[in-house]
């Protein structure tokens, strides 16, 4: 290889998934991190300086991605993780037999990597849904959620 032929690997900014606040500083319908996992905040309880000493926080989340329940109680000073969510909207394309769907940004790129949610009970009510107006031949926008690296179909409208 000359000097000319180098190849690089497609790298990112380094930037993290999340980012650090004061557990006191956590709102009801925020997000928050649990266990690695992204979760919004559906329960915070602050307990007064006690006997021993510090502020504690009584947190419950649900996981954004598969509806499951995470607590934690934690003195108010420390630092939780929030994480970043995006979230895109595509224009349905197609949906293959085995679920992925055939997707299309507002740039024209095309992706093929997603499948039809079904985590959840709401996961497959909204799947069929989507299949339902796919067969109609109605114009379908699909709404993605990512965080954390994970990425899933979180909704869908039709175009009237």
């Amino acid at each position: 290889m000359s000097s000319g032929d180098e190849k690089f690997e497609k790298v990112d900014s380094g930037s993290s998934n999340t980012f650090p606040i004061s557990a006191g500083d956590v709102k009801k319908n925020s997000y928050m991190v649990f266990q690695n996992r992204p979760c919004k905040v559906v329960d915070y309880k602050h307990f007064k300086v006690g006997k021993h000493g510090a502020a504690k926080a009584n947190i419950t989340g649900i996981d954004i991605f598969n509806g499951k329940k995470y607590e934690d109680t934690l003195p108010c000073s420390h630092n939780v993780q929030v994480p970043i969510i995006k979230r895109s909207a595509f224009t349905l394309i197609d949906i293959d037999n085995e679920g992925y769907l055939t997707l299309m940004d507002k740039q024209g790129n095309s992706r093929q990597d997603l499948r039809l949610p079904d985590d959840t009970e709401d996961d497959k009510t909204l799947t069929e849904r989507i299949k339902s107006a796919h067969e109609e031949g109605k114009e379908i926008i699909i709404n993605v959620i990512e965080a954390m690296g994970i990425e899933k179909v979180a909704e869908m409208t039709d175009k009237k």
